[in-house]
């Protein structure tokens, strides 16, 4: 049937400049319940709230905290093409962190975003607009390019319209995920529910997942037992979405940073050969932190070219050629 899309937009800027309250104002929800909804049971999609736009398609924030390493994670899966919502205060105007963000998404590759303006209400015309040119300028030299921008008061609602409509192009300039790929979903969560056994989060980016489905989860098979999306239960949950899924059997292990993935269809490797992206000069360290999905992994550096590298893992990940990594 012609069922509505979801659409996930990570929320990346300064932490100070209003994120939450621009959220809360969308969605009436506060995206930062943790500790309350985690007493609560399976409920939980933690760190993120969605709304319903107007055309009837859902739309979920994925928050990030503020360091910058978060930002990818918070991408992780997040779909074909990752999309965001830059937020920059009226009144503060550009700050370290939102450049720290933008270098972030430049780096993974990010080629679809909105900008808003927030606390239109506490900054004079000509300082807002500023803000805006800037913000509009720098975003622009990267690989998110020339972005809509919307001027938003979470405060006074001004410019929330605007900001729903600008939401909804965006969704629908995005690419439709690929519902009958290999599924792997990086687990950003994971918890112990009484009665109902081990339950992980993450955004299923391509793929379906069924209730019964056997998965790998690091070399062991659990089955699903239960799927939930938006805080619904489902038979089934095809990309995009943000998805809650009861897994049993095998589960002690499954840790954040792990992925639940199709058997039989993923190599798993310790070694990866990369290419670099970023300042060429830069010197390459011996050890790094990969990030990639929601996995943050120890590696040996040993350079190969001017502007590649052999990667040597603590421990393997499934990774496929054009993946992504900072």
């Amino acid at each position: 049937g012609g069922h509505a899309m979801m659409h996930v937009v990570a929320t990346a800027g300064h932490v100070d400049h209003g994120k939450s309250t621009l959220v809360r104002a969308l969605t009436g929800m506060e995206p930062d319940r943790l500790e309350e909804e985690r007493r609560r049971g399976l409920t939980i999609e933690l760190g993120f709230a969605w709304t319903t736009l107007p055309g009837g398609d859902r739309l979920a924030f994925v928050d990030v905290p503020g360091h910058e390493r978060l930002v990818a994670t918070m991408l992780a899966g997040v779909g074909p093409a990752p999309a965001v919502l830059f937020v920059v205060a009226a009144d503060q105007g550009w700050q370290r962190q939102s450049e720290e963000h933008l270098a972030v998404l430049d780096a993974l590759g990010v080629r679809h975003g909105l900008l808003a303006v927030t606390r239109r209400d506490l900054a004079g015309d000509a300082a807002a607009d500023r803000v805006r040119k800037e913000a509009l300028g720098r975003l622009a030299a990267t690989s998110l390019g020339e972005v809509e921008a919307v001027m938003v008061s979470g405060a006074t609602g001004e410019g929330m319209d605007d900001l729903r409509a600008a939401l909804e192009r965006l969704g629908k300039s995005l690419p439709g995920p690929d519902r009958d790929a290999d599924v792997r979903l990086w687990v950003d969560r994971v918890f112990t529910v009484r009665g109902r056994g081990t339950v992980v989060t993450g955004t299923l980016g391509s793929g379906t997942i069924r209730v019964g489905d056997r998965l790998d989860a690091g070399g062991r098979t659990v089955r699903v037992r239960g799927l939930q999306s938006l805080k619904e239960e489902h038979d089934e949950v095809g990309a995009v979405a943000r998805v809650a899924v009861n897994v049993h059997g095998g589960t002690a292990e499954i840790g954040r940073g792990e992925a639940l993935l199709t058997p039989g269809r993923w190599l798993t490797t310790a070694v990866a050969d990369v290419r670099l992206r970023g300042d060429p000069a830069r010197e390459l360290p011996r050890e790094l932190v990969l990030h990639v999905g929601s996995a943050a992994v120890a590696a040996h550096v040993r350079p190969l070219g001017d502007d590649t590298a052999r990667l040597s893992l603590r421990r393997p990940l499934p990774l496929r050629v054009g993946d992504v990594a900072l």
